[in-house]
C-alpha cells in the first residue's frame, strides 16, 4: 500500500513493503527515480539485519550457523504504520517465524519520515527484545534520479580533500584500497567511477554530501551519525544511490561469527539504537 506525506514544499510517497520511500516530489519534479527492472527493481531498500554480503551468505552465533541473503530480509516485508499525521509517518517491522530461521533475534525496527520546510529526514530506531545480546547492522539505499548520460553531475564532500574507497571482490571486501582525488572537494561523477562495483568509504569525514547538476544545486544528504557510506550506480542507469551505512560487507578473510564482523553493531536486551539522515531538495 502506498501512503502520502506532504508539506508546502514536498510530497512524499512510500510504500508499506519495506517502508520503502517512491517519490520525493517537489511541483513535478521526483527525485527519486522511477524504477526499470532492466536496470533495478528498488527505489529505496532498508538494508536490516545486515549491510552488504556475507561470505558464503551465511553467519554463526551461539555455536549455530544461519543463512542470509544480501542486505538482509526487512526489504521483503510489510510494514505496520504505527503513527501517521500530515507530515509525519512512522512503520514497524518485528521479527516473525520465516526471519527467526535466519536471524535469531526478536526485535522492533522502526522507520519514520518526517518532512520540514525542504527537507525529508528518515529515522531508524532498532530495539532489542530478545534475551541475549543482538548483533546488527543497518543501512538505507535511496536511489535519486540522475542520469549521468544527459547532464553533467557532481558530488561535493563538506569535509574530504581526498577519498579512500575499499575494493569489492565478489562483493566482498579483498582489502585493497584506492584513493580518489577531489578538486576542491568536488568528485565528478561518471559511470566510469562504477566499473568494478560500488564506491565504499569507511568512517567518512564528512557529514554532508551536495549533488551539483549542470553546475546548479540539485540535492544535499546530511548523513546525521551514519559513519560509512556507499555510493553506487549501474551501467547507463538513470540513478545513483547515496547509501548511509551502520555496517558493511564481509571481507574475504572473515571467519563467519558475527560477533567478530567488522563495523557491527551489538544491542544488550531491551537496549534501544536510533540513527538518521536526511535528505534536502535545493
Amino acid at each position: 500500500m502506498n501512503n502520502i506525506i506532504s508539506n508546502e514544499n514536498l510530497s512524499v510517497e512510500i510504500h508499506s513493503k519495506g517502508a520503502e520511500l517512491i517519490q520525493i516530489k517537489q511541483n513535478k519534479n521526483n527525485y527519486i527515480w522511477d524504477v526499470d527492472t532492466k536496470f533495478w527493481n528498488k527505489t529505496s531498500p532498508i538494508l536490516f539485519p545486515i549491510v552488504g554480503r556475507l561470505k558464503k551468505d551465511t553467519f554463526s552465533i551461539n555455536n549455530a550457523s544461519y543463512t542470509l541473503g544480501r542486505h538482509g530480509f526487512a526489504r521483503d516485508y510489510e510494514f505496520k504504520i504505527i503513527d501517521q499525521k500530515e507530515s509525519t509517518i512512522e512503520f514497524l517491522l518485528t521479527e516473525n517465524s520465516i526471519t527467526l530461521q535466519a536471524y535469531p533475534f526478536q526485535f522492533d525496527l522502526k522507520l519514520k519520515y518526517s518532512l520540514e520546510k525542504n527537507s525529508l529526514s528518515l529515522q531508524y530506531t532498532v530495539i532489542n527484545n530478545s534475551d541475549t545480546i543482538m548483533p546488527f547492522s543497518i543501512g538505507a539505499h535511496p536511489a535519486f534520479a540522475i542520469d549521468f548520460s544527459k547532464n553533467d553531475y557532481q558530488i561535493l564532500f563538506d569535509s574530504d580533500a581526498e577519498l579512500v574507497t575499499h575494493a569489492l571482490e565478489n562483493e566482498q571486501f579483498s582489502g585493497e584500497t584506492t584513493k580518489i582525488p577531489l578538486d576542491n572537494q568536488i568528485l565528478p561523477l561518471s559511470y566510469s567511477l562504477f566499473e568494478k562495483d560500488a564506491l565504499v568509504f569507511k568512517n567518512i569525514s564528512s557529514r554532508s554530501l551536495t549533488i551539483f547538476e549542470n553546475g546548479n544545486p540539485y540535492l544535499k544528504i546530511h548523513l546525521g551519525n551514519f559513519p560509512h557510506l556507499g555510493i553506487w550506480t549501474k551501467a547507463e542507469a538513470p540513478f545513483l544511490c547515496i547509501e548511509p551505512w551502520f555496517g558493511y560487507a564481509d571481507s574475504l578473510k572473515s571467519d563467519g561469527n558475527i560477533l567478530n564482523k567488522e563495523a557491527i553493531q551489538t544491542l544488550a536486551p531491551n537496549d534501544k539504537f536510533e540513527c538518521s539522515f536526511r535528505i534536502e531538495i535545493l
